[in-house]
């Protein structure tokens, strides 16, 4: 499942909504599926109850980097499912974090081996009062890469060869750097 995440009205937070509207225009294997959640989590949530094989979540994450940049990273799962109980509110009617996603998924035994995020870094709003209905220039630019780069990923779980990913520090930031490993690009058959 590839799962666009995002607040439409907060800018560059609808980056997950922009990128999966994209994929969602492609032609797809059986199997693959690809869903604008937006700020839906629990609908995010049940939807990781199903046989997923691979989870794709595509989202805007702040990581101190320059806007636009990108990341994948692989969220480690066992914290998501030992976060402490004053982190797990999922009630917040304008944003959806994914690991309380993940965290809320797991405590419904939701199965989940494997998940990759596809993250971008947003520009700063220019208040968090103002809502923003189109994306900044870098993050509009940083669109079209995350979508080849959504694909890159399914290709490689196709012929089995997925690259390791930085393990997502559920903690503390990273140092702003994007983690995409050197794999090819390849055309997809869509």
């Amino acid at each position: 499942m590839i799962a666009g995440i995002g607040n439409i009205f907060f800018g560059d937070d609808a980056f997950g909504c922009e990128v999966a509207q994209r994929l969602g225009r492609l032609d797809w294997p059986d199997g693959v599926q690809v869903r604008d959640f937006g700020i839906r989590g629990i609908d995010l949530a049940y939807a990781l109850l199903e046989p997923w094989d691979h989870i794709i979540l595509i989202d805007a994450i702040p990581r101190g980097g320059a806007p636009g940049a990108l990341y994948v990273m692989e969220p480690d799962l066992a914290v998501a499912g030992a976060l402490p109980p004053e982190s797990q509110s999922l009630w917040d009617a304008h944003t959806m974090d994914p690991v309380k996603v993940l965290h809320l998924a797991q405590s419904m035994r939701a199965t989940i081996d494997k998940v990759l995020i596809v993250g971008c870094e947003p520009s700063p709003l220019d208040s968090e009062d103002e809502m923003q209905s189109a994306l900044s220039a870098w993050v509009e630019k940083a669109v079209g890469e995350a979508v080849e780069i959504v694909k890159s990923i399914l290709e490689q779980l196709r012929t089995g060869g997925i690259a390791d990913y930085q393990q997502l520090d559920l903690v503390l930031p990273a140092p702003a750097r994007a983690v995409l490993p050197q794999v090819p690009m390849e055309e997809t058959t869509t």
